[in-house]
């Protein structure tokens, strides 16, 4: 990888955001020519577009875009990991990456005490944060804007993901994007802006 893109980052791509989150967003794989070269998730593809956007609206970005990761952005009350660190092959990742990589999921989830809700972006977070957690697939079954109690204090909301393919199908809308972020603000106990749409 770092041969044929030789500015790339090219390496795990490390968790963004407030360390004492309450609402953990969670993603699929770093983008080939998107987190894959700028070393943020969601920076530098489409899926980062309407997530960053909805993130500012939502009161938990302090700018609407992320272009680098050395640009100011920065995030309150939200943290972004990833269910697998390294671009996939064919930017998709087979299933045995997945269980090889949740490994730092399952170690990383648990350090961040103050997290209230998991917004799982598509079925394969959804599914990551299952493994991670020792929970049976089959007791929570994935479904756009579906809640789950996982456990007393937290909550994982599903969404489909916000990549280009969703979007411009319009499986995902820009509504309905920022109507699933809204009634996680609310789970997690974070004001929701007028900006964003109640569920």
């Amino acid at each position: 990888m770092r041969a044929r893109h030789p500015g790339y980052f090219a390496h795990p791509v490390p968790s963004f955001g407030d360390p004492a989150a309450r609402l953990i967003i969670v993603g699929l794989a770093p983008g080939l020519h998107g987190a894959n070269r700028t070393g943020r998730p969601f920076t530098g593809d489409h899926a980062g577009i309407l997530l960053y956007e909805t993130l500012y609206a939502a009161g938990l970005a302090n700018q609407p875009a992320s272009v680098s990761a050395d640009d100011p952005l920065r995030l309150k009350g939200a943290r972004i990991v990833n269910s697998v660190k390294c671009v996939p092959p064919a930017n998709k990742p087979l299933p045995e990456e997945i269980r090889r990589c949740n490994a730092f999921l399952a170690a990383e989830l648990p350090s961040l005490e103050g997290a209230r809700v998991y917004l799982a972006l598509g079925r394969v977070a959804h599914e990551a944060v299952l493994l991670a957690r020792a929970l049976p697939r089959s007791g929570y079954p994935f479904a756009h804007a579906r809640e789950h109690r996982l456990a007393a204090d937290l909550t994982m909301l599903d969404s489909y993901h916000c990549s280009r393919y969703n979007t411009q199908t319009r499986r995902l809308t820009a509504d309905m994007f920022r109507a699933v972020v809204a009634r996680a603000c609310e789970l997690a106990g974070l004001p929701v802006p007028a900006a964003l749409p109640g569920c």
